[in-house]
């Protein structure tokens, strides 16, 4: 706190604009003042500079503040740039050189996930993701790795009945997925610290993903190995530490507590 101390607006004005960003929604100016211990003539003062700036918005029928355009753009800029990509990818090819298999860094887009991160092994099976590929999230270690880091409401809300499990044509199964079953897949995931999933994307091949969670705990992306269902035992045991690894790895680079 000691580098904070010298300049307390920017100081304040980052913690305020981070409380906004954790909030479900608009919040009054008085619970803001309470949650950051700050005098309510302060708060108002850097929530005008704030609105004025467009960082945050005013609701007077609510009488509330939330999140403006210009914070929106950060966060567009913030994707732009990629970091995610430039970041995990060397942990994805670190991994990959490790072990001799194939890893991917992917992110949840709605019930899918979307691989942005493509490592393949030399002299490995080929594989269905690639970059910019789309699977069925409840489909993939790296879909359940992320999934199992919702919230049960948020959760619910990508399922809520059985027409949301996308079936992929060699999907044998895909009529038996239901939201009670999808809970048990990821309550093990949880327990686990992992999530594996045998042959479900592609047939004789397994993986193993780990969550990238952000400063919020929300799943940011997974990293993820794939090698031959039913590989040795020591294998499996190194794939899922090094994902376990790689993921702990990223989500501090990206700001985790």
């Amino acid at each position: 706190m000691a580098e904070a101390s010298k300049v307390p607006a920017a100081d304040q004005v980052l913690r305020m604009l981070s409380h906004l960003a954790a909030q479900r929604g608009p919040v009054p100016a008085a619970s803001i003042a309470t949650a950051l211990d700050l005098p309510r003539s302060t708060t108002y003062h850097l929530l005008a500079v704030l609105q004025e700036r467009g960082f945050v918005v005013h609701l007077p029928e609510e009488r509330r503040y939330g999140l403006g355009v210009a914070a929106f753009e950060l966060s567009s800029g913030f994707s732009r740039q990629q970091p995610l990509t430039r970041l995990g990818r060397p942990l994805v090819a670190a991994l990959v050189d490790r072990l001799g298999e194939s890893g991917h860094l992917a992110v949840l887009h709605g019930r899918d996930v979307l691989y942005l991160v493509e490592e393949r092994a030399p002299r490995r099976p080929s594989l269905v993701s690639d970059v910019g590929v789309r699977l069925p999230a409840h489909l993939t270690a790296s879909g359940r790795a992320m999934l199992q880091a919702l919230p049960p409401a948020q959760l619910r809300a990508l399922y809520p009945d059985r027409s949301a499990f996308a079936a992929r044509p060699s999907a044998t199964d895909a009529a038996a997925w239901t939201y009670s079953r999808l809970k048990a897949v990821l309550a093990e995931a949880r327990l686990a610290g992992v999530a594996g999933e045998h042959g479900e994307v592609t047939g004789g091949l397994a993986s193993v993903g780990a969550p990238v969670l952000d400063h919020l705990g929300w799943p940011a992306a997974a990293i993820a190995v794939t090698f031959a269902d039913g590989a040795p035992a020591d294998l499996v045991a190194a794939a899922t530490e090094g994902v376990r690894d790689a993921a702990a790895t990223l989500s501090r680079r990206i700001g985790a507590r």
